[in-house]
């Protein structure tokens, strides 16, 4: 990785090879690269915390893909700290803290490393391979069958759920149809009562819950026919217009009955541990719409890597700490109508865009701007991952590094009209109103 990027150094040695005492500075950005006549006697966890923070400084700075710069630099200091760089401990502690890994995909946690970097390099520059995912239409009963509404990604899989209650399941390295899994069938409230409304993948398990308020949960490599580990009560509920979580939690947003927006389940119980907020109350009867009928999307739920969770509808949004969701950390109504389809989080912060098409992305924790620029759109279709934002509209995905707001590219493939659409740190998915799933993918090669 280093040989590609910056290695110069400056010496501040005397003309007898001598390094002068400079008192704090010795410390500073500037003088890292200075070579010591002493820095054998520097203890490797030092240096190791050192490189740690020399990397969160370069990407607060400068961003995530100038770590790899400051790093080549600072284990060029001496043969000592160059030993450091294969520590691959450290290198665990690098991937988690600028790429927000906790396991690992490749043989070491330096070639980890190096593919998220490159990954992200692909994804600035635009460099990625196109594909459509295809399943059988003549497997779907219901017309309603062919309508994706919404997409999960994880390492190894994306997971698209349909507004007849099936959740088809994808092999992202073969991109082949792996999984098909239903819910039981029981009374309908209305057409849409069995559209699948959210998806969470927790290796091994899938859960989706319907439109109905039912929760499922299969095993990936298991039984088409899901297990329902929740059943919805729609009269006191509302609708479930949304749905998300992580492998702990589980996070619900209803519409229909005043003060149940919010349900919080403990993923790994499935008891159900809160319920309250009035988030979706001016929307309940639009809620009770969705059942029977195709409406605008009432408001989204997004999981964030802090265990909390992002919620809003079109004139107000919330921030809730999922292990103490009583008091909300943040509760905000908005002074333009935001385009709810737009909301979606990264492990530290979430995006929004309002009716004249600003987006701004806000870190989760204190709401600080982190940057903000126009989309050119109102209706727009939004997702995000650690470095970029993408929004479609009219069938164009336009592309935005949300370091600065600076506009970079729109793919080249268009999707017509957007239903759903996910990314991560290496794919992009998108569900148009055609029966095929649009699959970017940018990891390195």
């Amino acid at each position: 990785m280093s040989s590609s990027l910056s290695s110069s150094s400056s010496s501040s040695e005397d003309a007898n090879g001598n390094s002068g005492r400079r008192g704090v500075g010795d410390f500073g950005a500037p003088s890292l690269t200075r070579r010591r006549a002493n820095n054998e006697i520097w203890p490797g966890p030092f240096v190791e915390d050192l490189v740690v923070q020399v990397a969160i400084d370069a990407s607060c700075s400068f961003g995530r893909l100038a770590v790899a710069a400051a790093l080549a630099n600072v284990f060029q200091v001496c043969s000592t700290w160059q030993a450091v760089s294969r520590s691959d401990p450290l290198w665990h502690r690098l991937t988690t803290v600028i790429w927000g890994r906790t396991h690992r995909m490749h043989a070491s946690w330096r070639e980890e490393y190096v593919y998220r970097h490159q990954t992200a390099q692909n994804f600035r520059a635009g460099r990625s391979f196109y594909h459509t995912l295809h399943f059988d239409p003549a497997s779907v009963d219901n017309p309603d069958g062919l309508t994706c509404r919404c997409l999960t990604l994880s390492d190894t899989h994306l997971a698209c759920g349909f507004a007849d209650g099936t959740v088809r399941l994808f092999d992202l390295s073969t991109r082949q149809l792996v999984g098909t899994f239903h819910p039981h069938h029981r009374d309908r409230f209305g057409r849409f009562s069995r559209a699948v409304s959210g998806i969470v993948i927790s290796d091994p398990r899938i859960i989706f819950a319907t439109l109905d308020g039912d929760i499922h949960v299969a095993i990936i490599d298991g039984e088409p026919l899901a297990r329902t580990a929740h059943l919805g009560n729609v009269v006191n509920d509302g609708a479930l217009v949304d749905f998300t979580g992580c492998g702990r939690w589980w996070v619900g947003l209803y519409a229909g009955v005043p003060g149940r927006a919010l349900h919080i389940w403990d993923g790994n119980t499935e008891e159900l541990a809160f319920v309250n907020t009035n988030l979706t109350d001016p929307e309940a009867v639009m809620g009770w719409h969705t059942l029977t009928e195709l409406t605008e999307t009432i408001g989204r739920v997004r999981v964030t890597g802090q265990e909390s969770a992002v919620a809003c509808t079109s004139l107000r949004y919330m921030v809730v700490d999922l292990r103490n969701p009583e008091f909300p950390l943040h509760d905000r109504e908005w002074r333009r109508r935001l385009t709810v389809t737009s909301l979606d989080t990264n492990g530290e912060a979430f995006i929004m865009v309002d009716n004249r098409g600003l987006a701004i992305v806000r870190r989760v924790d204190t709401l600080e701007e982190v940057c903000r620029f126009n989309t050119r759109n109102v209706n727009v279709m939004g997702c995000m991952n650690l470095g970029y934002a993408l929004m479609c509209a009219a069938g164009v995905v336009r592309v935005w590094e949300i370091e600065h707001g600076q506009h970079l590219y729109s793919l080249n493939q268009n999707v017509e009209e957007v239903n759903a659409m996910v990314a991560d740190d290496r794919h992009v998915a998108a569900a148009g109103s055609d029966t095929g799933i649009h699959l970017w993918d940018f990891g390195a090669q």
